[in-house]
């Protein structure tokens, strides 16, 4: 359903530009040049539809800020804080631990490769 929304949403911004471009401005726009248009008809339909797209826009975002607020998690960063599930770091400071385990480097480098016997190594 979000999905959808969504889409329809990127749609109705795509084609809110659109339409806002083709607009006839002080400077003159798109169809400022003439064309199949009176100049008072498509500023009278492009503006119509304008606020309708405008209209819609506006809709789809209340619409998905509505359903992510839904689904978004009932606590806060400070509660999380408060509560000790923060890990101390290197530093001293917290940062929330992670949910897969210590992902740090190991506290032992890996061993270095042997040197191959037969290149010559350098005189010291």
């Amino acid at each position: 359903m979000e999905n959808v929304i969504l889409s329809v949403h990127l749609i109705l911004a795509l084609l809110l530009i659109g339409v806002v471009l083709l607009q006839r401005s002080e400077g003159g726009g798109l169809l400022s040049g003439g064309g199949a248009f009176s100049a008072r008809g498509a500023g009278n339909a492009l503006t119509k539809l304008t606020w309708i797209l405008a209209g819609a826009f506006i809709a789809t975002s209340i619409t998905l800020t509505v359903l992510a607020t839904q689904r978004a998690a009932s606590t806060s960063v400070l509660d999380a804080a408060e509560s000790g599930t923060l890990a101390p770091d290197s530093t001293g400071g917290t940062e929330p631990a992670a949910p897969g385990g210590d992902l740090a480097a190991p506290s032992q480098p890996a061993a270095p490769a042997p040197a191959d016997p037969t290149v010559p190594q350098p005189a010291e």
